[in-house]
């Protein structure tokens, strides 16, 4: 069976820092792009950052540009998202997804973990 399963998630302060981690099971994860998506309360998920299969494409949505970095160990079968600079309104469930191609819409993407819980008090 496929699997992803993100870690890292937790509560934290404005202004701090979380790392997040996928790991696959199942799959080759060099094989697929991967990107990391957001659901936060009364809104759409959202994709905030992705990565092609050797890295070599990277995107992030515009709020967290500057304050989050994705990248991957494909040795290790394991994804990350760094994210710094915290503020509130990145709070929500956060899911890593692999896929296709590098963008950041759900559409090219077919295997979703779980979801992991970010918590950014003010």
């Amino acid at each position: 069976q496929l699997h992803l399963v993100e870690s890292g998630g937790g509560l934290v302060q404005a202004g701090g820092s979380l790392r997040l981690s996928c790991a696959a099971s199942g799959l080759t994860l060099e094989d697929h792009s991967i990107g990391w998506f957001r659901l936060s309360p009364g809104r759409q998920r959202e994709g905030v950052a992705c990565i092609s299969s050797r890295g070599q494409t990277i995107y992030y949505a515009d709020s967290v540009e500057g304050r989050f970095t994705v990248s991957r160990d494909n040795a290790k079968n394991m994804a990350y998202l760094q994210m710094n600079s915290l503020q509130p309104e990145d709070t929500g469930v956060y899911y890593c997804a692999a896929g296709r191609s590098a963008f950041l819409t759900v559409y090219y993407y077919s295997i979703w973990g779980q979801g992991t819980q970010v918590t950014v008090s003010s």
